[in-house]
Formats: structure tokens, C-alpha cells, sequence
């Protein structure tokens, strides 16, 4: 319906996915923590297919409760998983300056523009999936 807006938006996600020095599993795992948060199936269908790619079910499974299984993610997984939250619940949290140092310190400031530019995305592409009630894979 519009094509022009869809491959605005790929467009970011490409550069998300080849331009940036962002690993690819981190970056699927941002993309499935916001896409939990913002409720598109989608989405986390798709980015829990993606990271099972790389990462055993245990894990992707607790996803939605990283910070209660700190041993199962790496330090900067678990800020980007922390920032991803704060970003995406922008409204509530307001970007706190603790977040923001924290964030800061594992990830370079070129990084941090770059995960912020994912966390932004894949809000974006929720905020399309969840509405238009895009389709799942996953069968009964």
C-alpha cells in the first residue's frame, strides 16, 4: 500500500544488518526484546527464529527475563538487552541518565548510535506488525 514508506524503512534495517559493527545475534536479540515489549507476533516470531539460528531455545526462551538469568547473557548483551527496554519505553523511563552511562560504557559512542538506530527500527516495523496484524510462521 506504500512502497515507498516499506523500503524507507528496509533501508534502515539494511544498514542495521550490513553497515554497522553491531553483531548479528545481538542485534536479532534487540529486535526480539523490543518486538516482546511493543506485543507484535510477527515480529517475535520471526527474531526468535533468527537467534535460533545462533542461539540454543533455553536462552531465546528467557529472553523476556534476561536480567533474572544474568549468567546466561554477556555484559554487553545484557546493556544492549537494558537499553533496548529504556529506548523502547522511552515514555516511562525518559532515557535516565544512569541508563544512558551505562549503555555507554559497553558499547563505543558510534555503537550506541547504531544500536539506538536498531531499537528505533524495529519500533518503527512493531508499530506496523502489531496493528495490520502481520502473519506468524508458526503452526498449530
Amino acid at each position: 500500500m506504500a512502497p515507498q514508506g516499506a523500503r524507507a524503512l528496509f533501508g534502515i534495517h539494511h544498514y542495521i544488518t550490513t553497515g554497522t559493527d553491531l553483531p548479528h545475534e545481538l542485534i536479532h536479540l534487540v529486535f526480539l526484546r523490543v518486538s516482546q515489549i511493543n506485543g507484535c507476533a510477527h515480529c517475535i516470531d520471526l527474531h526468535s527464529r533468527d537467534l535460533l539460528k545462533t542461539m540454543p531455545f533455553e536462552k531465546v526462551a528467557l529472553v523476556p527475563v534476561w536480567a533474572e538469568v544474568p549468567h546466561l547473557f554477556s555484559d554487553q548483551y545484557r546493556a544492549a538487552l537494558a537499553w533496548a527496554e529504556e529506548v523502547t519505553l522511552v515514555s516511562e523511563t525518559h532515557a535516565s541518565d544512569e541508563a544512558y552511562a551505562a549503555a555507554s560504557a559497553a558499547f563505543t559512542a558510534k555503537d550506541l548510535v547504531d544500536l539506538t538506530i536498531a531499537i528505533a527500527a524495529m519500533n518503527a516495523f512493531n508499530r506496523l506488525g502489531a496493528p495490520f496484524r502481520l502473519p506468524v510462521v508458526a503452526k498449530a
